[in-house]
């Protein structure tokens, strides 16, 4: 027989409420239409459902057989509805967020778990990317926002704004190599082994060029594509490494230095393209999150 996904849902509220005045009740029935489609229920099924008392009704072995199923069935037929619908909740292209790398570190996942969270129509594409491509999807308008380095988007004809200070420092391991130092410049650092990131990340490209070529070729014992497991490596020993001041855990035993070298002090800006007359409400949403973020920086 074929169930009816409304008489099933009445028949499992009368059943939990007690009585098929509170069922109907629950699902919004008249009591006679109540009445009406459980007793049609029982003639397909062939078999009695409740037993009905001067005190309410509860299943019988058969009824409450049913019980069981209808509440696997309604929640599955829940899952299958969200997973349907959440393909017409987001109907606007996604907002495109591009970020340097140290800006993965921390900011960025704090302000999308909030964001998205409190807008659950809109979806973010983010992609880590380099200042100078930054600022080119941004005035070409294939980005929504972006944060960049101050000094590679000065003057750039965008609209940017300070978020957080992204100044560079060397750490290594508490009783190693900085023991005793506060303060050394890069070309000394580059004489150690360090652990980096990857290649192709912006902050590590970011030290290249502006190291390059006063300071020795750096052996790098390991190279990864994340923050955290460089700190680490650097508390572990394993060798120096040159990171994001606000990357550093103040939990970690590590030994932190300032980096001398003016190309170390970095800031982080929040950009846009051109102004217009006015800014979309979910990219003025996402960058309201992005500046409560930086905050923790």
């Amino acid at each position: 027989m074929r169930y009816d996904l409304d008489d099933l849902r009445l028949f499992l509220a009368t059943v939990e409420e007690g009585s098929i005045t509170a069922g109907a009740d629950r699902v919004h029935l008249s009591l006679p239409s109540a009445s009406a489609r459980i007793r049609a229920l029982e003639h397909h099924a062939g078999v009695d459902l409740l037993v009905r008392g001067r005190r309410g009704v509860h299943p019988t072995p058969a009824g409450a057989t049913l019980v069981r199923h209808t509440r696997d069935v309604l929640a599955q037929t829940a899952r299958l509805e969200s997973a349907v619908t959440s393909y017409a909740k987001s109907p606007s292209a996604p907002l495109k967020l591009l970020v340097g790398g140290s800006a993965m570190h921390g900011m960025v996942p704090r302000a999308l778990v909030t964001f998205l969270q409190e807008h659950p129509d809109v979806d973010v594409r983010v992609s880590e990317s380099r200042t100078p491509h930054t600022v080119r999807a941004l005035l070409s308008g294939e980005a929504d926002l972006g944060v960049v380095v101050e000094d590679e988007a000065r003057d750039r004809g965008l609209v940017t704004e300070l978020l957080t200070d992204d100044s560079l420092v060397v750490i290594g391991q508490t009783g190693g190599a900085l023991t005793g130092r506060t303060t050394l410049p890069y070309s000394e650092v580059a004489e150690h082994p360090l652990v980096g990131l990857t290649a192709d990340a912006s902050l590590r490209r970011w030290i290249e060029k502006h190291a390059a070529p006063q300071a020795p070729v750096v052996r790098y014992r390991t190279t990864v594509s994340n923050l955290s497991v460089v700190c680490a490596l650097a508390a572990g020993g394993v060798g120096l490494a040159v990171v994001p001041r606000h990357a550093v855990d103040p939990s970690v035993p590590l030994t932190v230095c300032t980096l001398q070298d003016s190309w170390a002090r970095r800031r982080q800006l929040l950009a846009r393209g051109p102004a217009q007359e006015s800014v979309a409400p979910g990219v003025a949403a996402l960058a309201a999150h992005l500046r409560r973020a930086s905050a923790y920086e």
